[in-house]
């Protein structure tokens, strides 16, 4: 069982930086896919970027250029790097952690959740 806490969430303005990161309880050399949700109010959750051991990246088109994932193995993290936030990103950004898939672009190929870090984009 691989416990997820997601922290670095806040109050920022558009056009700020936010970095999030994510805790792992256990080692996640042995956890594949790694990845970011967000869930805005009264909206579905949608992925945001996914990173696999390896370390090959996927990015939601709308986060293209302006967000960056990353995981360092060694200290059992995932992080998040937003730049250029605009106000629709606001939402409760989740990490997510696969264990069978090498790549994880659907919500049901992940295995473990966290609990969220609200970040709040104002105009």
């Amino acid at each position: 069982q691989v416990q997820l806490v997601e922290s670095g969430g806040g109050l920022v303005q558009a056009g700020g930086s936010l970095r999030l990161s994510c805790a792992a309880s256990a080692s996640i050399f042995s956890i594949n896919a790694m990845g970011w949700y967000r869930q805005a109010p009264g909206k579905e959750r949608e992925p945001v970027a996914a990173i696999s051991n390896g370390g090959r990246t996927y990015y939601a088109d709308s986060v293209k250029g302006r967000f960056t994932i990353s995981r360092d193995n060694a200290k059992n993290t995932l992080y998040l790097q937003m730049r250029s936030l605009k106000p629709e990103g606001t939402a409760m950004y989740y990490c997510a952690a696969s264990s069978d898939y090498d790549v994880a672009l659907a919500s049901n190929e992940y295995d473990y959740w966290g609990q969220g870090t609200q970040v709040t984009v104002s105009s």
